[in-house]
């Protein structure tokens, strides 16, 4: 940094994105309540110490191979031709934004004095990865093995969602260029992916013990603590401010990205490099929201539990476009996320007898799909990418955003990398007999085994010592 102004900018941009760090940490925070609010005392501490140990699980695997498959695999790889090259400039020894700069120059021994952004942009991504790990922690209470959940975290924290961020949220993605795939703020890239895996774990998982009668009929086994669930949620909502951001980039010159050479023009943009501003996602996150609350208070006559997630799946559901909407629209699609999220949740409950113990597919799984679906229909012709306008790189060309192609990305995000992964590794950890706590241990309770497992430890040390 060698002038005030460039020294100013770069640390503006270290200190937005190590706030947005921050703020996002009281997502994890508010799942954590969530779940222990939801979830019978008996299982209270596993459930916390769950979600406590995939920050390590997560953080670990995705320092040493999630950030890269994120940069390493955007072009499927060689779905798409890569605009990453030296004759762009997008690769150079000082660029933060690239595979290259990252294996090069990371220092494992000391800190990089001469790096301002890659850690905290790194961090930001890496509270994306225990969001996902999180959603699905919330499905599968008070039955999934510590062991089990482990192994569930790493794949979808620091694999299968880093595959379709690289895929689908990168400047260089195929999905961007080929469909037009456009998820600003994560419609599919976190939420609904996160939700397939889920109901891919669930499929194979089975019920908790007393969900559903003799003739089939679920049972409903509500929160334990609403007083949680409700501070858990409203930490969620907190936190996803911080989400939003993070998802921006908070000063760019759009100029040269436009092809207008020679005209300076700083703005904010989405991850995307498509010009927006926290002033606009400000109205749609709040339109959003209110819009969930309003629909979930109605469709589910009152029912808290309900009410305050359908806020969060009204934001999730308009997520996807919410750097483009009119408040209105992102108000009325929040609406129609959570309506569909809702019935959708009874009718696969019922139908296939899955036990989602927190409406977790539901809330980010279906109204993730359907806000990318939405999306394709209410921004068609839109541009998917700030790539998409101006000069070409090197003749590569940018898709618009379109009902199919958000339609296609909405399959790939759920199912492909979704569902399908999460019903293969859960089987495999079946199979293993390593998925599933006994029966015995369930009724009892994860706490009550946990104890008995501390005793047995405290009584094997106190042999060995005497």
């Amino acid at each position: 940094m060698t002038d005030q102004l460039g020294a100013l900018t770069t640390i503006f941009t270290e200190f937005y994105y190590w706030v947005t760090v921050v703020l996002m940490f009281l997502i994890h925070v508010g799942f954590c309540m969530y779940e222990v609010g939801a979830s019978r005392y008996k299982h209270h501490q596993h459930t916390l110490m769950k979600n406590t140990m995939l920050i390590p699980l997560v953080t670990v695997t995705w320092f040493f191979f999630g950030w890269w498959i994120y940069w390493a695999f955007p072009t499927g790889p060689g779905i798409a031709p890569s605009i990453m090259n030296e004759s762009t400039a997008l690769i150079t020894d000082d660029s933060t934004f690239s595979a290259k700069w990252y294996l090069a120059n990371t220092e494992y021994m000391a800190i990089n004095l001469g790096d301002h952004i890659s850690g905290v942009f790194w961090a930001a991504f890496l509270l994306f990865s225990w969001t996902a790990a999180s959603i699905v922690s919330g499905a599968i209470i008070e039955r999934i093995t510590t062991f089990a959940f482990g192994i569930l975290a790493i794949a979808i924290g620091s694999v299968f969602w880093t595959i379709d961020a690289a895929w689908g949220w990168h400047f260089d993605g195929w999905m961007l260029k080929i469909l037009g795939y456009h998820d600003a703020y994560a419609s599919g890239v976190i939420h609904a992916i996160a939700g397939g895996f889920a109901l891919g774990v669930l499929c194979v998982l089975g019920p908790r013990i007393g969900k559903f009668s003799s003739s089939g009929e679920p049972r409903n086994i509500g929160p334990r603590n609403p007083w949680l669930v409700t501070v858990g949620l409203f930490l969620i909502y907190t936190g996803f401010w911080g989400f939003y951001a993070a998802c921006n980039i908070p000063i760019f010159d759009l100029g040269p990205e436009y092809g207008m050479e020679g005209v300076t023009y700083w703005t904010a943009t989405n991850i995307y490099v498509t010009p927006t501003t926290l002033s606009g996602i400000t109205f749609n996150f709040l339109m959003s929201l209110s819009g969930g609350l309003l629909a979930g208070y109605w469709i589910a006559k009152g029912d808290p539990f309900w009410t305050y997630s359908s806020g969060l799946a009204g934001i999730i559901c308009a997520s996807a476009g919410n750097d483009l909407y009119h408040p209105i629209q992102a108000m009325i699609i929040g609406m129609i996320g959570v309506v569909i999220a809702y019935k959708l949740h009874y009718w696969v409950e019922r139908k296939f007898k899955i036990d989602d113990a927190v409406g977790a597919v539901a809330v980010h799984g279906y109204a993730g799909f359907v806000g990318l679906v939405i999306c394709g229909f209410v921004l068609n012709g839109y541009p998917a990418s700030g790539y998409s306008v101006g000069a070409m790189w090197d003749g590569t060309t940018y898709a618009s955003i379109n009902p199919l192609g958000q339609f296609l990305g909405a399959i790939i995000m759920f199912g492909v990398l979704g569902m399908l992964p999460g019903y293969v590794i859960a089987k495999v950890l079946h199979g293993m007999g390593k998925l599933r706590i006994p029966r015995e241990v369930e009724i009892a309770g994860l706490d009550y085994e946990m104890m008995e497992d501390a005793k047995s430890d405290e009584k094997a040390v106190s042999s060995a010592t005497r």
